[in-house]
């Protein structure tokens, strides 16, 4: 395998030309811990150590997904990671620590499957908070319904989680039969990032996808039905169809960060609404003359629905007002690149949808 297999296409090369040049070589992290990098370059799998602050400067370590610059091994040096290259994507939450401190979880995904398990009760909230950290990391999410075997009414499911992921395609699915896989297969596209709680269900459906069992899976309790942590760290994997999986442990905590742009996507039909507010700063509490609050009155909104949406604002202005300032600047410039890595995809012969 090669960089070619895990995405890297003419843009990249172009804009990399300065490194090689001066006889770096890209390669993409498919697993980063500890100051050591696994990552796939030109000559194959690389074992590499990442170079200390005082040569890459102030910006942010490797993280799985990153594309970066990479000093071959010499005779008695180890292949060094020098620089991470600019991300397209970041998907990025809060950590539930006291510091509250930001957390790339992915780079550069250009699909972000929200796993959501069809055997436990629907958590209308939890979506929303894993839709909003999708929608803000500039990748294209996608809400893929597992365990649909064990669910006594999986359409009438699939509807219900609609109503809280407007404009997002829902897909009910199923690893044990294969129900929904192919369908599945054919959405996804690019480099493909699973996000979810553990016992979702999100390793048994990449190996669906993988068509082999290359990921550890677990049962889940009884008592509570929550998943055991099979996945230990994250990874990347070439699909046999082109593109990547990345299989991600499951998210124990989803804590939202500087996720303006994810919640205005999440809570869409909100933000429409908000624009008949009779104030630009309405708050949509109490204020005379609230489209919002009128459009819960008359049944068009739910009061869960705007009530989730006060809370996770109000979460996510906390968290906004702690950001690194480093990961700030990092994560303006996904951005700007948005049009230009979906035209990217589309014209890349690895990723095929």
């Amino acid at each position: 395998m090669t960089p070619a297999d895990y995405g890297w296409d003419t843009e990249r090369e172009r804009s990399f030309a300065s490194s090689r040049a001066g006889g770096l070589v890209p390669a993409r992290v498919v697993r980063a811990e500890r100051g050591l990098c696994e990552v796939v370059a030109e000559t194959g799998p690389v074992r590499a150590v990442i170079a200390p602050s005082s040569e890459t400067g102030d910006q942010l370590p490797p993280c799985t997904g990153d594309w970066v610059a990479v000093r071959p091994a010499g005779a008695a040096t180890a292949a060094t990671v020098v620089e991470v290259l600019e991300r397209r994507t970041a998907v990025v939450r809060s950590t539930t620590s006291r510091a509250s401190r930001a957390q790339v979880l992915a780079a550069n995904v250009d699909t972000v499957a929200v796993t959501v398990s069809l055997a436990d009760p629907l958590k209308h909230g939890r979506i929303e908070r894993m839709l909003a950290l999708a929608w803000e990391s500039d990748a294209n999410p996608v809400v893929v319904l597992t365990k649909a075997d064990l669910c006594a009414d999986p359409v009438s499911a699939a509807s219900e989680v609609a109503t809280v992921a407007p404009g997002v395609e829902v897909l009910v699915t199923s690893a044990a039969t294969g129900e929904g896989t192919d369908v599945l297969a054919a959405v996804l596209s690019g480099t493909i990032v699973l996000l979810g709680p553990s016992g979702a269900g999100k390793s048994s459906l990449g190996n669906r996808l993988l068509g082999k069992d290359l990921l550890a899976t677990g049962t889940v309790r009884g008592s509570d039905g929550k998943g055991r942590h099979t996945t230990a760290w994250r990874a990347l994997l070439p699909l046999p169809h082109g593109g990547v999986l990345l299989d991600t442990p499951g998210l124990r905590g989803i804590g939202l960060h500087d996720a303006d742009e994810g919640l205005g996507q999440t809570f869409a039909e909100i933000s429409e609404l908000a624009r008949d507010c009779r104030f630009a700063d309405c708050a949509h509490a109490t204020e005379p003359g609230c489209a919002v609050l009128s459009a819960m009155e008359d049944g068009h909104l739910t009061r869960r629905r705007l009530d989730s949406y006060h809370r996770l604002r109000r979460e996510n202005a906390y968290a906004a007002s702690r950001t690194d300032a480093r990961l700030r600047a990092e994560l303006e410039r996904p951005k700007k690149h948005g049009a230009l890595l979906r035209r990217a995809i589309k014209q890349s012969p690895n990723f095929k949808a």
